[in-house]
């Protein structure tokens, strides 16, 4: 099997709102030029540039297609996009790979929430016949999901504020977190609910940004990095759309994905990047996993201190991949995560190599 493995990973500052317009090249050209001069390469290096991006956060159609404007038109690009964050569009860049037609692959992702009301924004994703007639937005939803952990006894405040203190804390060394600070769970519980039973700090804040990531196979990864991070195995699954069909409290498409790739032993992962924009699924997330308490989990900060759309899940992957490519750690497992209350879910493991 072709070896594949992240060689490069950088994203915009995280930031409420940016000045400019929606189609993410003022983020996108400053990564695409940082990725460059990192590995010594040039548009002209990269086989295959794969985006993720969503018209409905845009507010027009074929937005991505602005984005490019980002590569530059010449020389003409093997191109492809996903609606999806992108870290679906990393999965179908090392699909490419995996064919032998190209050496490397440039995947990104940008969203500029900020230009709406990102949680009624994002209602438009659910069942447009059964569940959006409801009127939930994406925040309301994720309320009743933690409510009925809470209500079961499967997580309680304490510990939601918990992942809280930890990620807020983690984020003061990156200077291109959102929100950070020194906190304790007696503060975060004294503040008002934004949706009961959430708190501001249950919530990833609404993020701007853009991310991007080089893969590259084999040798040719070797040039490029010291140490890259190689993709031992990547899967993705989803559960149904009919929240009243499943039981929220637990995540089966991700619990599937990551059995798929571990075998169910996760002991030898030193780093975990989770994809949970609000504090109890990375309780949800963990449990679904298999992780231990000796696993890092998202040291970065995680999305609760930044969480760019379609962009968020990617960051998970690069960070987990910049862990290993810094000699951090020896294996590390991303999760990036789409639609509402963890719907469709994916996990990727990678690993260094003397």
């Amino acid at each position: 099997m072709t070896e594949i493995a992240v060689v490069g990973f950088a994203h915009a500052p995280h930031v409420r709102e940016t000045s400019g317009t929606t189609n993410g090249v003022e983020m996108l050209t400053p990564c695409f030029h940082q990725l460059y001069d990192q590995l010594g390469i040039t548009k002209s290096d990269i086989g295959f540039w794969c985006s993720g991006s969503s018209d409905y956060l845009a507010g027009r159609a074929f937005s991505f297609i602005s984005a490019i404007d980002a590569i530059g038109a010449v020389p003409p690009i093997n191109e492809s996009h996903v609606e999806m964050d992108a870290a679906w569009a990393l999965y179908e860049a090392w699909v490419k790979l995996l064919t032998g037609e190209v050496e490397t692959a440039l995947v990104y992702g940008f969203g500029k929430s900020s230009a709406g009301t990102l949680r009624e924004t994002l209602s438009l994703q659910l069942d447009p016949y059964t569940v959006a007639p409801l009127g939930l937005d994406s925040v309301s939803l994720a309320g009743m999901q933690a409510r009925l952990g809470l209500e079961s006894g499967k997580w309680t405040a304490e510990q939601m504020a918990e992942i809280a203190v930890r990620s807020l804390g983690a984020a003061q060394q990156d200077p291109h977190a959102q929100v950070s600070g020194a906190y304790t769970v007696d503060e975060l519980l004294a503040t008002d609910y934004i949706a009961d039973p959430l708190r501001r700090h249950d919530i990833a804040p609404v993020t701007d940004g853009a991310a991007a990531i080089v893969l590259a196979t084999g040798d040719r990864a070797r040039e490029l990095c010291e140490r890259p991070a190689w993709i031992t195995g990547i899967d993705h699954r989803i559960d149904t759309p009919q929240f009243g069909a499943r039981d929220l409290t637990v995540s089966p498409s991700t619990a599937a994905s990551a059995k798929a790739l571990t075998g169910g032993d996760t002991g030898g992962i030193d780093v975990a990047e989770l994809h949970a924009p609000f504090t109890h699924q990375e309780i949800i997330l963990k449990e679904a996993i298999g992780l231990g308490d000796s696993v890092s989990i998202n040291p970065s900060g995680g999305p609760l201190t930044g969480n760019p759309m379609f962009a968020g899940g990617l960051e998970r992957i690069g960070y987990a991949a910049r862990a290993i490519m810094n000699g951090d750690a020896g294996k590390s497992l991303a999760h990036a995560t789409g639609g509402a209350v963890l719907q469709q879910n994916l996990v990727a493991v990678m690993e260094g190599r003397n």
